[in-house]
């Protein structure tokens, strides 16, 4: 099962591919998505959805996951923040992937251990994790580390299925 993790943002949206098979994980591929600062808000945004579908099409991920909004102290970032997001979100279910959503405490916690470690610390583990994978940068690290969340929330999820029997 190949699994898209998502760190939406309107700069930069870090992706994330891994290979889930059963307990083993694969990096794929991870990278950024990034639009340009000087354009505006509308042509930011098509220009994100564009380059998600040309990413959904290369690698045909069979799940999706996103990291959930946080609120800033800015709230014009909170919104264009929101804003992004919703276009990944329609992005990976227009594609017909469902989506799980995580929020940064619980894909931290998943990953390092401590729902408040840092971004450094998420890097490090999901290299740890992923060790053939080279990382595009700290967007992508938190891209792979929703993937790996997801990973960890859908064998769960199969293992308490297969446990009810």
């Amino acid at each position: 099962m190949i699994i898209l993790g998502l760190d939406p943002s309107l700069s930069c949206t870090g992706y994330g591919l891994i290979r889930a098979e059963g307990n083993r994980l694969a990096h794929v591929a991870n990278g950024q998505l990034k639009t340009d600062p000087k354009a505006p808000l509308p042509a930011r945004l098509a220009h994100l959805a564009t380059m998600l579908d040309a990413l959904l099409a290369d690698h045909r991920p069979d799940t999706a996951a996103a990291e959930e909004i946080f609120v800033n102290k800015n709230p014009q970032s909170t919104l264009k923040l929101a804003q992004a997001r919703g276009v990944v979100l329609m992005i990976a279910a227009r594609s017909g992937l469902e989506v799980g959503e995580y929020a940064a405490r619980l894909v931290k916690k998943a990953v390092v251990g401590i729902g408040s470690a840092e971004k450094p610390q998420v890097h490090a583990m999901v290299q740890r994790l992923l060790p053939t994978a080279t990382i595009a940068g700290p967007d992508a690290a938190d891209a792979l580390a929703v993937a790996i969340t997801h990973a960890h929330h859908l064998a769960s999820a199969r293992s308490g299925l297969t446990q009810g029997r």
